[in-house]
């Protein structure tokens, strides 16, 4: 088995990539073509929306946390269905890329470390959460996100759902379903339903929970 990233070495990586990569490559897939990384935003864009719900609009408007926003392509489709995005990333490439685009509030920060004055609807990470490869980080990276949560509102997260943890080269760790609900049943978070992206050998999919207390 490969030797793991140190948490330093991880966010080299990732700020690296951002800098080299295109806004779907970064936080897509290095094997496939700008087609297939457009697909498969698309799809994990249209499962987001589909889990969020209906209340679209700038009259009501949903508050959401994009958690390892990359170079934003989740916030800004989000923001154009009228839902206000905050979006943080650890990388300084990836939010300066993020800054670049346009109007929205992007910040550098890890997932452990974010702090905010206001509670969430929606705090949502893609593809995040198994890159995080430290057990103690990712626990308290997955405590403060669920921190973040208002009260009937949703924490979604991407990971396998599987009931095995699994290791894939030396930057992925997924976690079992089982994992993500022992730490955030006993916060409050229900789990609500497992997601997955379907597409081509991915098995990753959108874990849903919803703030009951």
């Amino acid at each position: 088995m490969a030797r793991l990233l140190s948490t330093d070495e991880a966010r080299s990586y990732w700020d690296q990539r951002h800098r080299r990569e295109d806004e779907l490559r970064s936080g897509g897939h290095l094997g496939w073509d700008a087609y297939a990384n457009e697909a498969f935003y698309l799809i994990r864009a249209a499962s987001l929306l589909s889990i969020i719900g209906d209340r679209f609009g700038p009259h009501d408007p949903l508050f959401a946390l994009d958690a390892g926003c990359g170079k934003g392509a989740f916030s800004r489709t989000l923001s154009r269905c009228g839902i206000l995005v905050e979006g943080i990333d650890a990388s300084p490439a990836a939010i300066a890329a993020c800054q670049a685009h346009g109007p929205g509030q992007y910040s550098i920060s890890t997932l452990a470390e974010y702090r905010s004055p206001f509670l969430f609807d929606v705090v949502y990470s893609i593809d995040v959460m198994f890159h995080i490869l430290d057990d103690a980080e990712w626990e308290a990276s997955l405590v403060n996100l669920a921190s973040l949560v208002r009260l009937a509102g949703k924490l979604i997260v991407a990971d396998e759902g599987a009931e095995r943890r699994r290791t894939a080269g030396n930057y992925i760790v997924h976690r079992s379903r089982s994992a993500y609900i022992d730490v955030l049943a006993p916060l409050g978070l229900a789990f609500q339903s497992f997601r997955p992206y379907a597409f081509r050998e991915n098995r990753v999919g959108l874990l849903a929970f919803t703030r009951t207390r």
